[in-house]
């Protein structure tokens, strides 16, 4: 029996967006980490990034990166979240790289280094104004990079990265690129080498891989939304990608009800089911029809993309999604099903749901 929701993995374009994507970074000779957090390692799309020009695999979590290792990856996990210092144990058993920026976490990994008879390599993250991780005061950062460097036998120094766009959403330009490469150079000077990896941020920051801005001695990117769902180049940042499948992941509904009603609520108006006061337009009667998925599965249904021309997303409670369907209330029955673009936040919930049903074509 045919289950929805349903969220509709295309392999192939996912394969050829990896492809893609990859092409343009080689062409600059930068690395590229292939994040698969965002959809929360579904095993086959685990798989293509494993069997791809990507040269790591990534994701913040790290019981993702232990998937990836038990399903045979090949490719270096790494960890881009930094870590607990509860998981250190299984950072130093399962991942080849990670992200940090605590001298306290890097003891721990050093200890645990030396316990298991491993080597980890580690990148120090610059915070350049995005307010999230990283060293604030970059003279820390240099000091702790030399200490690994002189002091550590067992954590390895591999380099320094940055993150933009996530939280404070402070723009990746190649400024932002430049006092990365800066503070760099610094620690260089100070080792006496040439660090493996400068790594300039996610895929906010492959707008300067497309337009070739990016500076040179940036050489390593960490991508998943900008290779999974490619929706916001266009959308947000008026970058043409062209090249890219819009349609690796489509999530798929099933209507439950049509009927005519008010577009405005009658009664006295309070708070909706995740306490917000909405605001609401008097357009009339209109048809409007449910679709059982909502909030609990696909998160901001407003960021949901319509696949039917004429289709209107006008909210959700926990279980439903409402739309307007009045311009095409004449083509759309109960048991019909309709399909969605997803957003970041879509495909973040929708990969984690219990109810979504996950079906892969090639």
């Amino acid at each position: 029996m045919e289950t929805h929701p349903k969220l509709i993995v295309n392999l192939g374009h996912l394969k050829e967006n990896i492809r893609s994507m990859c092409e343009r970074t080689d062409a600059l000779d930068i690395s590229v980490a292939g994040v698969i957090k965002g959809f929360h390692a579904i095993p086959e799309m685990v798989a293509a990034f494993d069997e791809s020009p990507c040269q790591f695999i990534a994701s913040s979590r790290i019981e993702q990166l232990k998937s990836a290792h038990d399903i045979g990856c090949k490719k270096p996990l790494f960890l881009i979240r930094i870590p607990m210092l509860s998981e250190i144990p299984e950072v130093v058993k399962y991942v080849a790289y990670s992200l940090q920026s605590e001298k306290v976490v890097l003891q721990a990994l050093e200890k645990e280094c030396e316990k298991q008879g491993k080597t980890h390599k580690v990148l120090l993250m610059a915070d350049l104004g995005d307010l999230r991780e990283g060293f604030w005061n970059k003279d820390e950062l240099v000091e702790l990079a030399v200490d690994i460097e002189n002091n550590f036998n067992f954590v390895k120094l591999a380099g320094i990265g940055t993150n933009l766009g996530c939280y404070g959403s402070i723009k990746a330009t190649p400024e932002k690129m430049n006092e990365l490469i800066d503070i760099a150079q610094i620690i260089e000077n100070k080792i006496g080498r040439t660090l493996e990896l400068i790594s300039g941020g996610a895929t906010t920051s492959t707008m300067m891989v497309f337009d070739k801005s990016i500076p040179k001695r940036i050489n390593h990117l960490r991508i998943g939304e900008g290779i999974i769902l490619a929706c916001d180049y266009e959308k947000l940042f008026g970058t043409d990608a062209a090249f890219l499948h819009k349609d690796v992941l489509t999530l798929e509904g099933e209507i439950i009800e049509i009927k005519d009603k008010p577009s405005y609520p009658v009664g006295e108006l309070s708070y909706d089911a995740f306490g917000n006061v909405q605001t609401y337009h008097d357009r009339g009667i209109r048809r409007r029809a449910l679709v059982a998925f909502g909030r609990v599965d696909v998160g901001d249904v407003e960021t949901l993309m319509p696949k039917t021309s004429g289709v209107e997303i006008l909210g959700a409670s926990s279980d439903h999604l409402i739309l307007d369907i009045e311009e095409v209330k004449d083509t759309l029955k109960v048991g019909d099903k309709l399909s969605f673009g997803l957003s970041y936040c879509n495909m973040v919930y929708a990969t984690s749901s219990k109810n979504v049903k996950i079906e892969v074509i090639d």
